[in-house]
């Protein structure tokens, strides 16, 4: 969430910067000012009516003890008067306050300034490129046909148990997710991560938190009767174990990771890119996410950045990091790089990865600050990446190492799948 006070002294450059996320904000920004306007006159009526209140009681006190009865009266009333009216402003400013809010929460975070324009993903920077794209051999196939050769992988059964996008992984294709989320954790725990597993679903204050609420409400499964919502990552309830907290600035970083399930509706999808594993309901992801102090929020984009690059470079997948345009990054987000990974039977590139930057959006909404050296209280900045998503690692995994003798699992996952090819 913007801070008001930045809204409030520099329209104009929020105005342009959220033009970069193809956002118009003039009137919206416009209205808030508005709004708050309105909230502080009401404010200083109501405490002016309060204020009166205290000073006629203490008056009305005196009147009574020296006997002016009628006069005491006289106050008494006008006393009661002021009570109804502050009431009434008091339900006037509730009403202010909530409409004020929910204009803000609509606006997206602003991007950093080396953040691209553009509207689509063909607008994206690609800044780094690494490893040689794999010569198949003759007739190749595409890995929902190789999940189903090697009988690894059901969609059918996933679709007549539960629907379209929740598949079943089946015999070593269940102990290759398996050992991906095993080698996903230890990279992450040797380079200085704590491991979390946590719940699956979260409230509505943790979707509000880091962002997903109420803007991507409509691509989140919704436990209605109890009002939770499942989670679409595991940065939702990670990030908001430091919701309404202040810590210490020893305490930072904070560096966690997390395996979990993650659910997304995905509205709309479908066609020839959502094939197999390429778009899922229901997928499993390992989860990286700091809290940082803002000076040092952008050095830790970096490390994270180097982080993933490094798990790929150990799958031996060849990879490009790309940063998003405006169009393209999150609501929450300043700086996005996404990873794609080279899938050599579709030949195409598929995303694997985004590592974001929020700066201190995610901390405004959900109260995160903490303690610097010389006490100074301040919102911290939090980040977040995917370290990896399994669906499309595997999809390229399958693809890319695929030979007449089976499937060739990388050296440094045959460790944990305890093969080392699928045949």
């Amino acid at each position: 969430m913007i801070p008001l006070h930045i809204l409030r002294e520099n329209p104009e450059s929020v105005v342009s910067g959220l033009a970069i996320k193809n956002f118009d904000a003039k009137d919206l920004i416009a209205r808030i000012i508005l709004l708050d306007d309105k909230r502080k006159s009401t404010q200083n009526q109501m405490d002016d009516g309060l204020a009166e209140a205290n000073r006629l009681a203490k008056e009305i006190g005196h009147l009574f003890k020296n006997g002016e009865t009628e006069l005491a009266n006289q106050k008494k009333e006008r006393t009661a008067t002021l009570k109804e009216e502050t009431n009434q402003l008091s339900v006037s400013l509730q009403q202010i306050e909530n409409e004020l809010n929910e204009a803000i929460v609509i606006l997206p975070n602003l991007p950093h300034s080396s953040v691209p324009p553009g509207r689509l993903p063909t607008d994206n920077e690609i800044i780094y490129s690494e490893g040689e794209l794999p010569a198949l051999p003759e007739n190749s196939i595409p890995h929902w046909e190789l999940a189903t050769k090697y009988n690894i992988i059901s969609f059918e059964l996933g679709s007549k148990v539960t629907g379209a996008g929740f598949p079943f992984y089946i015999g070593k294709g269940a102990k290759l997710q398996r050992a991906l989320i095993n080698f996903f954790l230890e990279e992450a725990i040797s380079a200085g991560y704590t491991e979390y597993q946590p719940p699956l679903m979260v409230n509505e204050a943790s979707g509000f938190g880091t962002g997903q609420l109420p803007d991507k409400e409509g691509q989140m499964y919704h436990a209605t009767a109890d009002n939770l919502y499942l989670i679409p990552t595991a940065e939702v309830p990670i990030t908001n174990l430091y919701r309404n907290t202040i810590q210490k600035h020893t305490d930072l970083p904070i560096k966690n990771v997390a395996y979990s399930s993650c659910f997304r509706r995905e509205a709309g999808s479908y066609g020839k890119d959502v094939r197999g594993l390429n778009r899922l309901h229901q997928f499993d992801k390992v989860e990286i996410v700091q809290v940082q102090p803002p000076q040092d929020s952008y050095t830790a984009l970096e490390e994270m950045k180097n982080h993933v690059a490094g798990i790929l470079r150990k799958l031996n997948l060849p990879f490009r990091i790309l940063r998003l345009c405006g169009g393209d990054m999150s609501f929450a987000s300043a700086l996005t790089y996404d990873f794609e990974v080279y899938s050599a039977a579709q030949d195409k590139w598929l995303e694997v990865s985004s590592v974001s930057n929020f700066e201190s959006f995610q901390a405004n909404r959900m109260k995160l600050r903490y303690k610097d050296e010389n006490g100074k209280t301040s919102l911290a900045h939090t980040l977040n990446g995917s370290a990896l998503a399994l669906p499309r690692i595997v999809a390229a995994l399958l693809e890319n190492n695929q030979s007449p003798e089976g499937i060739h699992i990388p050296a440094a996952l045959s460790a944990f799948t305890g093969f080392d090819i699928i045949s």
